[in-house]
């Protein structure tokens, strides 16, 4: 049974329209980079939760979530009306297995994400470990138009920090810009053009991949990378391919 606690709204970002970023202020217990919570509200009279990946390094009481309002989703319409001073309910129980200590060794780390699924990698890079586990760090944002790249002070800084580790490859499907890879992940993947744009050769021998998105996305870029020799990541028998079905939890 889901035990809710109180939480107050401290701060929004408003990306665009649709997107915005809530930080929440809530007493929860200690949870891992990548893992997700839900959020509930009430409704109709009565209490609906939803699960949301933490945008934020896992310390303190301040947990940063990045949502998109959904065209006559009730839930998500509903809280991209709240703003700060507003109350909502948390989940005291943080949970997900898309956490940094079920991937294996590696050399490469690629991060795979479509959409407000960045949320789970911008928690994740803002830990130690993997700067300190990998020797590259390559993430992978698709969108459909150039606007939707949210969080980019947070990417540069990232880079300036760790030049020599860190590489962002921005993808755009819908509109052609110049910093950007037009088109979708997995299409870069099979032709050789996300090599070519890092300079790292995406394999089995050298690659640790982490997928978070649409469905579509997920399924497509965990093919492809089948296809090239790189496993299914299991606790039982551990791989390169390690997956977070952002649309399913």
């Amino acid at each position: 049974m889901t035990e809710w606690v109180a939480g107050e709204i401290v701060d929004r970002i408003d990306w665009t329209a649709n997107l915005a970023s809530i930080t929440v202020r809530a007493p929860l217990p200690p949870y891992k980079a990548g893992q997700f919570v839900r959020l509930g509200l009430d409704l109709g009279g009565e209490r609906q939760g939803r699960p949301f990946s933490f945008v934020n390094a896992p310390n303190g009481d301040r947990h940063e979530f990045y949502f998109i309002k959904v065209e006559g989703g009730v839930f998500s319409s509903a809280l991209h009306a709240k703003r700060p001073g507003d109350a909502l309910w948390v989940d005291r129980q943080p949970n997900g297995f898309f956490t940094l200590d079920e991937v294996p060794p590696g050399e490469v780390l690629w991060l795979f994400a479509t959409g407000t699924a960045i949320g789970p990698f911008l928690s994740i890079l803002q830990t130690p470990e993997p700067w300190r586990r990998f020797k590259s760090v390559v993430l992978c944002h698709a969108v459909r138009h150039a606007v939707e790249l949210s969080y980019g002070q947070q990417l540069r800084n990232l880079q300036q920090h760790y030049p020599r580790q860190f590489i962002f490859i921005p993808f755009t499907s819908q509109e052609r810009v110049p910093y950007a890879m037009n088109g979708r992940i997995p299409a870069a993947i099979a032709n050789g053009q996300l090599e070519a744009r890092t300079g790292l050769k995406l394999e089995a021998a050298t690659a640790q991949t982490m997928i978070c998105g649409n469905p579509k996305m997920v399924v497509d870029t965990s093919d492809i990378l089948k296809s090239r020799g790189l496993q299914k990541n299991l606790r039982r028998k551990p791989g390169q391919i390690t997956v977070e079905r952002y649309w399913d939890i």
